[in-house]
């Protein structure tokens, strides 16, 4: 990739939020928005050919929950992915991959943020030496990014319209990421026709079994 196109990439996806908090949107005006990329449906995001059910009624309550949830894993990927380019020992395609997903990551951390209520406390990270490794740290790339596109799709229908028609435009981007690193590591960008969805329990069972975040 040359550094045209992934400056070009870092305007066109990795600084969406970024422009909109400059340009003065304020939390509520970002959430009611509709800001929906293509991709995404607004009414939720298809699953095996069907929408996942919720969990229970949407809410604003609810809302923050999953938000908190989705915060955590932004957090997780920001971390990762910083922590790998401060390292430095990551060279080629999978640096410029890293350096692009890194400026998204900090982009949907800030967006989160602002959308939730309170700020739960970040967690502290332990990436067991997987970030100074080029291997493991892109091996370990794929499996986040599908969490995480996972974790998403399963949280759709929990959402209220407005907050999830303002985290489709991440989860867009996630499924990028998805597709970029797994074409690096030679995997099929798109291996199915239909995405999976991963309750919360699962996502944070997932997350446990890494030993990434340290409470």
């Amino acid at each position: 990739m040359s550094s045209e196109e992934r400056t070009a990439m870092q305007h066109t996806d990795g600084e969406q939020v970024a422009l909109m908090e400059r340009d003065g949107m304020s939390r509520a005006a970002m959430i009611r928005g509709g800001m929906v990329a293509s991709g995404a449906v607004s009414a939720g995001l298809l699953v095996g050919g069907r929408v996942a059910p919720a969990q229970s009624a949407p809410s604003a309550a609810q809302d923050q929950r999953v938000l908190a949830l989705i915060l955590e894993l932004e957090r997780l990927e920001d971390a990762f992915y910083s922590d790998a380019l401060r390292i430095g020992r990551i060279g080629g395609e999978l640096r410029e991959y890293a350096e692009v997903v890194a400026a998204h990551e900090k982009a949907h951390v800030a967006f989160v943020t602002r959308a939730l209520d309170s700020t739960p406390a970040a967690p502290r990270f332990d990436f067991k030496g997987v970030t100074g490794d080029p291997r493991r740290f892109a091996d370990a790339a794929v499996m986040i990014e599908d969490l995480v596109v996972a974790a998403y799709n399963g949280q759709a229908t929990n959402l209220t319209r407005p907050t999830l028609e303002a985290a489709s435009r991440i989860a867009s981007v996630e499924s990028r990421h998805a597709a970029w690193i797994r074409d690096l590591v030679g995997k099929p960008p798109s291996p199915s026709a239909t995405d999976d969805a991963r309750s919360e329990a699962d996502v944070r069972a997932a997350l446990g079994r890494t030993g990434f975040i340290v409470r």
